[in-house]
């Protein structure tokens, strides 16, 4: 079962893709997981994703999918996988449908995690921020974020509904649990038509 998450940060794509992992025994595939490792690194590179994401700007397409394609080489993700975070961009996903056609793979299920009230997410971010201590996430930071999620990553959405048919909405201004019921649902359903 091959999965993607899309969603502004802090609707909880994260933890979803967690919990979709445990249940169904497929790697999550988190580029911000990665950027995040890799902006400790002390090298250039290293060096160079970390001035980009400090300043709430997302780090380059071409450097992003080579992280991808290095993680879907990889053994563990070939009863599938979970992408969580990738595409962020319309160029990101021609990539992705490049990728995925050189590996004989497709996206089984997109999940659009929506939650319409911005302060809302917001709120999430700075908390989680205090909580996991990361100086990344500022108010300032999380709103140029977002700007960036509407004006790039949101159409996305419209392109993998007229592409391929198989997105599902999914109401993530709600607990947790909630969530994933709805998420579990939809895999379910998917799987049952594989």
């Amino acid at each position: 079962m091959n999965i993607l998450l899309l969603g502004p940060q802090g609707s909880g794509k994260g933890t979803q893709a967690k919990r979709i992992s445990a249940t169904y025994g497929i790697p999550q595939v988190a580029t911000g997981d990665m950027i995040r490792e890799m902006k400790e690194r002390d090298t250039p590179l290293g060096r160079r994703v970390r001035e980009i994401y400090d300043r709430g700007e997302l780090v380059d397409d071409e450097t992003i999918i080579d992280l991808i394609r290095d993680r879907l080489d990889r053994g563990d993700t070939i009863p599938g996988f979970i992408l969580d975070g990738f595409p962020r961009n319309m160029a990101q996903a021609e990539a992705l449908d490049v990728l995925l056609r050189e590996l004989d793979r497709d996206l089984d299920v997109v999940f659009e995690f929506q939650v319409p009230d911005r302060a809302t997410l917001l709120d999430r971010m700075v908390k989680r921020a205090a909580e996991e201590g990361r100086s990344d996430d500022t108010p300032d930071a999380i709103r140029k974020r977002l700007a960036i999620y509407d004006a790039e990553t949101a159409p996305l959405i419209e392109y993998y509904r007229s592409t391929r048919g198989n997105v599902v909405g999914i109401h993530a201004d709600r607990p947790v649990d909630d969530v994933f019921v709805e998420v579990r649902q939809a895999v379910d359903q998917v799987a049952a038509r594989a």
